[in-house]
C-alpha cells in the first residue's frame, strides 16, 4: 500500500505569519488537529506543523492573545515528510521514529498534498499494526533513549 492511498488530500495549509486563531479557526472548519505550515501559499513547501496541541501549550496555557501569536511562535519544526509514492511502511516506520502522530505528504516536487495521521492508518491497516503504532508513537522518551 502507498502512501497516497491512506492520506488525507489536499490539506489546508498556512503561513508562518498566519495567527493562531486563524489556525484554530481552520481547524475547527476542516475538522482537523493540524495544519502544515508552509513557506507560501504558492509553492506550499512545507517549514512546520502547527498542531492543536502546539496552540494549547504555546499560547493558551501561557494566557498569550490567539490573535497576536503567529504559527511561527508554535509551529513544530522541521517540518518531516514523506513522498505520496512512498511505501506505508516506510511512513509508519518514520512516525514510530519520530514518535510524531503526523506527518505531510508531499509530491516529487516538494509540495505539499496531503497529510497522513495515526487515524489515517488506523483505519486502512490491520489493528495490529495500528496498536504497534500507537504503541511506538506514546513511549516515553526516557524508554526509547534507554533502549538505544
Amino acid at each position: 500500500m502507498k502512501v497516497k492511498d491512506v492520506m488525507t488530500s489536499d490539506p489546508t495549509c498556512c503561513t508562518p505569519g498566519c495567527s493562531i486563531e486563524n489556525v484554530a479557526r481552520m481547524m475547527r472548519a476542516r475538522d482537523c488537529g493540524a495544519i502544515p505550515i508552509v513557506g507560501d501559499l504558492e509553492t506550499k513547501y512545507p517549514i512546520g506543523i502547527v498542531t492543536d496541541r502546539d496552540i494549547v501549550i504555546c499560547a493558551v496555557a501561557r494566557g498569550a492573545n490567539a490573535a497576536l501569536t503567529t504559527t511561527s511562535e508554535c509551529m513544530t519544526t522541521p517540518a518531516y515528510t514523506v513522498t505520496e509514492d512512498a511505501d506505508l511502511d516506510d511512513c509508519i516506520e518514520l512516525l514510530e521514529e519520530r514518535q510524531i502522530r503526523r506527518v505531510i505528504v508531499v509530491d516529487r516536487t516538494g509540495r505539499c498534498v496531503g497529510i497522513v495521521s495515526q487515524a489515517d492508518i488506523a483505519t486502512h491497516t490491520s489493528r495490529r499494526t495500528a496498536g504497534e503504532l500507537l504503541h511506538e508513537v506514546s513511549r516515553s522518551v526516557g524508554t526509547s533513549l534507554a533502549s538505544h
